[in-house]
């Protein structure tokens, strides 16, 4: 068997993720360190640092290199955060295997208050995410919101300076990095619904590429994959970007698929909410559906 090379960005996340891949594979098939490479390819993303995304050309920053990679066949496949996966994938490529979904939550961190309510009036608060921000900015117009970016260890740094009073990162990043000690507070999705796919781990391949999908086979998880279907749906229908805060959270029970959506205006003043209940193999259906409901009442005061 000829070496099967995974592409991944270099930062210590998206290492982790690529190395559980690597050891995935190479348990399912019983292969051997040197059959499997990580290839680090580094991405606009990583090296724009100084402004928002949503300034710079959205999403599709963190996965463009890597997918001319994958296009070019110098890798076979592609590790990628899902919420950095953009909503359109280019043509020939697709997302054919889910990892285990990590806690989807977002991980309030602070080192003056123990949870969004607490916050001090009129404080700072570190992120780059508009729907973060959006989100907080609904529960507590008072905070002032600076942009915040950069991996993992940049951001916590950042807080331990004093850049900012409080930020946010994904329970799902800290936990695979063994970080977790660093949560002040996993909040609740009643309080602030995810972003679309936060926590899961997709895999990339070409689409005619029949070996790398039947070694990737084993290795997807079905409700992952479920979950992540019906969010994207909602995201994919809404022609969603980083420039468009929207959350949605998806979960099984009984059999069933349970979807929360909801978009904001970029200040959080106005915001659509939505949900929707139905069969696995609707999953996409219902995210889409329910993108429509929120065309419907937002109209013209959605940013996209």
């Amino acid at each position: 068997m000829s070496t099967i090379r995974i592409g991944t960005r270099g930062s210590q996340l998206a290492l982790a993720q690529a190395r559980e891949t690597k050891a995935r594979l190479m348990a399912a098939h019983g292969l051997s360190e040197d059959d499997v490479e990580l290839v680090i390819i580094k991405t606009t993303g990583d090296m724009v640092r100084d402004r928002p995304l949503a300034e710079i050309g959205g999403k599709g920053l963190f996965t463009k290199e890597i997918e001319e990679a994958l296009l070019n066949g110098h890798i076979d496949l592609a590790v990628h955060s899902m919420k950095d996966v953009p909503a359109e994938l280019p043509a020939g490529l697709a997302i054919v295997c889910h990892l285990p979904r990590e806690d989807a939550r977002d991980a309030f961190l602070s080192m003056k208050a123990e949870n969004i309510e607490s916050l001090p009036e009129g404080a700072v608060v570190g992120t780059s995410s508009v729907r973060r921000a959006a989100q907080l900015l609904a529960m507590r117009p008072d905070v002032q919101i600076v942009p915040f970016r950069g991996n993992v260890d940049t951001r916590l740094r950042k807080l331990a300076e004093g850049v900012a009073e409080a930020t946010f990162l994904a329970c799902a990043g800290l936990n695979r990095l063994g970080l977790s000690d660093r949560i002040t507070q996993a909040v609740p999705v009643e309080v602030m619904l995810p972003a679309v796919a936060q926590g899961a781990i997709g895999i990339e391949a070409r689409e005619d590429d029949a070996r790398t999908r039947d070694l990737l086979a084993p290795l997807n998880d079905e409700e992952t994959a479920v979950r992540v279907a019906a969010e994207r749906g909602f995201l994919i229908r809404l022609e969603g970007s980083c420039r468009t805060p929207l959350a949605a959270h998806a979960v099984l029970r009984d059999g069933e698929v349970w979807l929360r959506v909801e978009a904001l205006a970029l200040d959080g003043r106005r915001r659509w909410r939505t949900q929707r209940t139905g069969a696995p193999g609707d999953a996409f259906a219902m995210g889409e559906d329910a993108a429509e409901e929120i065309l419907k009442h937002a109209g013209e005061a959605l940013v996209r």
